[in-house]
């Protein structure tokens, strides 16, 4: 499978951002104030002025590998995580990730020169997902099914997927884009942060649309 997002919800807009900022002196929105929103919110980001931007919420379920998880977990600020754990429920579909990019990279071990490593991982995976089920199985009589479960987890591969809610408010979102959605970042969390802002630029009437150039994404 590919990892994946989906847009379950928002809320917010350029304009809540610009009544956030507007609440010192006046947060009525007459047709001249409306028009310098652009300005404002561009202004606000530049500077630093960020707090406005948390009023507002993005909120996303996100199916990917555990890898990815892991740097979806790792340096975040403001974001709120909920996935699916093997440790509470028996993983019964057994889905994963494989990079496309390891397709026409040939293993040089002569016993294993038949496979490409994309083929190999595949086979990997697949070996670690019986081990699951079948260690799942044996286990409980002996340890109980909650230790059971807990355990043979231990043979799920790091690119075994799982589905997690994830919900940014909009400084979050900019902060994770900015980590994530970038060169230096590894490819498959730089896909999820690409659909992410994709999904969001994509929201009927653009709500976002000044706020989204304000930070450059």
């Amino acid at each position: 499978m590919k990892n994946k997002v989906e847009l379950i919800g928002f809320y917010g807009s350029d304009a809540v951002h610009a009544q956030s900022a507007w609440t010192s002196t006046s947060r009525d929105l007459t047709e001249d104030k409306v028009g310098r929103i652009p300005q404002l919110l561009d202004m606000l980001a530049s500077e630093g002025h960020h707090t406005p931007f948390e009023k507002s919420m993005l909120h996303f379920l996100v199916t990917c590998d555990q890898a990815t998880h892991i740097h979806l977990l790792k340096h975040r600020i403001g974001v709120s995580i909920n996935g699916e754990s093997a440790r509470y429920k028996e993983l019964k579909e057994d889905n994963f990730y494989l990079p496309k990019d390891w397709m026409d990279i040939q293993v040089k071990d002569v016993e294993l020169s038949s496979f490409n490593w994309y083929e190999y991982l595949e086979w990997f995976t697949n070996l670690g997902n019986r081990m699951y089920h079948k260690s799942l199985d044996e286990l409980t009589p002996v340890l109980g099914r909650k230790r059971a479960k807990e355990s043979a987890r231990f043979f799920k591969t790091m690119n075994s997927q799982i589905t997690m809610d994830v919900s940014f408010n909009f400084r979050s979102f900019a902060h994770f884009q900015g980590l994530r959605n970038s060169e230096h970042a590894q490819v498959e969390v730089r896909e999820i942060a690409q659909q992410m802002v994709e999904l969001v630029k994509g929201i009927d009437g653009n709500p976002f649309e000044h706020t989204i150039k304000a930070f450059k994404l």
